[in-house]
């Protein structure tokens, strides 16, 4: 039996490429998701697709994510999960980030998730479930010109190492994955540029950059039936970027 059938989750930023790869992946192993994103007229397309239940969502606004964490409910009547796959991408060194950049980058990344945590442990409080955030391999080692994305994203390691604690004993598990260099939309820039595509493969010891189906993945044993025993952890899906040294071509 699939560690997903009959399980109800809330995917947040359904259609970016990780939610969407991951969407389609829990639907496929008998899962019931809700979908929650910005872009609803991707959104729209995503649910029809899937048969899943939509809600517009704002991840800078509190009442805006508690609305869909409650639509999501009322759907399914609990929630054994839900993943927050919110995020963006600025490189570029600390003296060349402007104000507005910063509040951008800490926004989407660090009050995205924290709104997330706040919405799901109230309304997953008496029924425990899991917990998935999203951080970057760029907040475990030190990559040039990732100032303001690597603090955000260590700002999401940190609270979801604390939620995990405070909710365990209410039987939510928090767990974080920490992906490197993943091909998806919000990466086009960089995946499309040759130049830049050959040397980030050649960081990752692996030696390819990763896919959403990767990422999602991870995400999608996280949220399951069989890791209920697993809390309170960052798991890199990375290609060894953040912990090995990649081995010299040739």
């Amino acid at each position: 039996m699939s560690g997903h059938t009959g399980r109800t989750y809330l995917i947040v930023a359904a259609t970016s490429g990780i939610g969407s790869a991951l969407a389609h992946s829990l639907v496929a192993s008998g899962a019931r998701v809700a979908l929650a994103a910005r872009n609803t007229a991707s959104l729209d397309v995503l649910g029809e697709q899937l048969g899943a239940p939509t809600f517009s969502y704002d991840a800078l606004s509190f009442s805006s994510v508690e609305a869909a964490v409650n639509g999501a409910l009322e759907s399914f009547g609990h929630l054994d999960g839900a993943a927050c796959l919110s995020g963006s991408l600025l490189l570029k060194p600390a003296h060349m980030t402007g104000e507005a950049e910063w509040a951008t980058t800490i926004g989407a990344n660090a009050t995205a998730a924290f709104g997330f945590l706040r919405a799901t442990t109230r309304a997953m409080k008496s029924t425990g479930g899991s917990l998935v955030l999203v951080s970057s391999a760029a907040a475990r080692i030190g990559l040039p010109n990732h100032e303001a994305i690597a603090a955000a994203k260590a700002a999401v390691e940190g609270m979801a190492l604390s939620a995990a604690a405070t909710y365990a004993k209410d039987g939510i598990r928090v767990n974080c994955v920490a992906p490197g260099l993943t091909r998806t939309p919000l990466t086009a820039s960089l995946t499309r540029n040759e130049a830049q595509l050959k040397g980030s493969i050649a960081m990752h010891p692996l030696g390819r950059v990763g896919e959403a189906a990767d990422v999602a993945a991870a995400i999608a044993w996280l949220l399951s039936a069989e890791t209920t025993w697993v809390t309170g952890q960052v798991i890199g899906v990375d290609g060894g970027l953040a912990t090995l040294k990649a081995r010299p071509a040739g």
